[in-house]
């Protein structure tokens, strides 16, 4: 049987020098390819994530479920401090937040992204 194995998460923007440079500033990963059409990221241990330049890109609209995609989920054991550093790095925080112990984030090209405590929820 043949394994596969995630290699990139790639996701679609306007702008991927930005976004990675967002993306890469807050996870603290490194970029390991960057061209105007296309930036990746790794944290050094077999995860990436990608941008690629799409023209005509449309953010996804928040809080419409059809319309978002996917979003990501990042890890965090101080919610507040870690959604203050991604707003100082150019993420908004919606209106609409569907719960209690996570906070919805827009990256810069629009994209949700979810701030949990991951760990403390795990034990």
């Amino acid at each position: 049987m043949t394994t596969v194995k995630m290699a990139m998460f790639t996701i679609d923007c306007a702008d991927p020098k930005a976004l990675g440079a967002f993306y890469r500033d807050l996870l603290g990963w490194q970029v390991t390819y960057d061209s105007d059409d296309a930036v990746m990221l790794s944290n050094g241990e077999g995860a990436a994530l990608g941008f690629g330049r799409i023209e005509n890109y449309q953010p996804p609209q928040w809080p419409d479920p059809g319309a978002k995609q996917f979003h990501l989920d990042l890890d965090t054991a101080d919610i507040p401090a870690a959604e203050a550093r991604a707003v100082e790095l150019g993420a908004t925080v919606p209106e609409f937040q569907p719960g209690q112990t996570w906070r919805v984030l827009l990256d810069p090209a629009g994209h949700p992204f979810c701030l949990a405590n991951w760990s403390a929820s795990q034990g």
